[in-house]
């Protein structure tokens, strides 16, 4: 056949799909914008000068790298876009310019490109340039500075107070500390960073994912509940473990990545539920307070064993004999 009528063949099943990385993209920067919105209100320009430096680098070093390595250009697939800005709600405000650079490097250079680009990392980039500016330079990113509308507080997170072995505090400012309430929790009136403090906002990104079937229920719910059940075995509030750290924003935008979690609804229940074991674990039992960051990255190794457990049989696959 010559011309328009040419058609490419390939083996079956075909499957249709109108969604296009742009467009998928594109869902999750509409989900995050009430959180973007929150951390800009609660923390001022500062929040904003972060999200704009990650974005803008995270583009940028991917670009340059497809220019030096002579690749198809990606950066319109929205996917660096995206990576900027989950990589910048990770950050406290109070981040200097520099970090933010050499974090948007790891993501997108180390993690991202190194491996062979989107769809080829095996571990989330973003979460990835996190643990390793924790690893670095701890003492820049714990903390943060809530400086919204309301009452100016500057000091360390409230999940680092309740730790027993955070070592952010003093004994002394611990026992001088006032919790917060539910509702300051709740919408994000307490330092910390700039995308996790706002529960309600995470909450309205975490609808319009589901209702846009941009993502499914199944790892979201089955890592807060595995979380609040393994605080509570360990002898935690549930609820005040879920309103505090990151482990809400990282059941909704960070454990959910299309390319690290597993492809099955049963695998992605047995992802979200380790990782929200280890994060109590962490939590528990661990040096550092706040342990969504590793729990993640542990779970996002694992995810070719457990695709390979949980994957459905192949039709007409004839068992291999021992």
């Amino acid at each position: 056949m010559e011309g328009k009528n040419r058609f490419a063949a390939s083996p079956a099943p075909h499957i249709f799909a109108k969604e296009t990385t742009s467009l998928l993209m594109l869902d999750v920067i509409a989900a995050l914008m009430p959180t973007v919105a929150a951390g800009i209100w609660l923390f001022g320009f500062s929040a904003a000068r972060v999200t704009i430096i990650c974005v803008v680098a995270c583009v940028g070093f991917e670009f340059l790298w497809e220019v030096i390595f002579k690749k198809p250009i990606t950066v319109n697939d929205l996917s660096a876009v995206v990576t900027g800005i989950i990589l910048a709600m990770n950050m406290p405000s109070t981040a200097p310019w520099w970090m933010l650079i050499v974090g948007s490097a790891v993501a997108i250079l180390l993690v991202k490109q190194l491996f062979g680009g989107i769809g080829d990392n095996f571990v989330n980039p973003a979460i990835s340039a996190r643990a390793a500016l924790l690893a670095s330079w701890p003492a820049l990113m714990s903390g943060g500075a809530y400086v919204g509308p309301f009452d100016a507080v500057s000091s360390a997170t409230p999940l680092a107070i309740f730790s027993q072995s955070s070592e952010v505090v003093s004994s002394a400012t611990s026992a001088a500390y006032i919790p917060p309430s539910t509702l300051d929790m709740f919408i994000g009136r307490i330092p910390g960073c700039i995308g996790e403090v706002s529960k309600i906002a995470i909450l309205i990104g975490l609808a319009y994912l589901l209702i846009r079937k941009t993502i499914t229920w199944h790892i979201p719910v089955t890592m807060i509940a595995s979380f609040m059940l393994f605080t509570w075995f360990f002898g935690s509030d549930p609820l005040q473990g879920v309103l505090m750290g990151s482990v809400l924003f990282g059941a909704v935008f960070m454990a959910t990545d299309y390319v690290t979690c597993p492809m099955t609804h049963k695998g992605q229940m047995i992802f979200a539920a380790g990782a929200g074991m280890l994060i109590a674990l962490i939590r528990a039992f661990g040096g550092y307070p706040e342990g969504t960051t590793y729990a993640i990255l542990i779970m996002n190794v694992l995810t070719p064993l457990i695709d390979r457990v949980t994957r459905g049989k192949i039709y007409g696959e004839v068992k291999a004999r021992a």
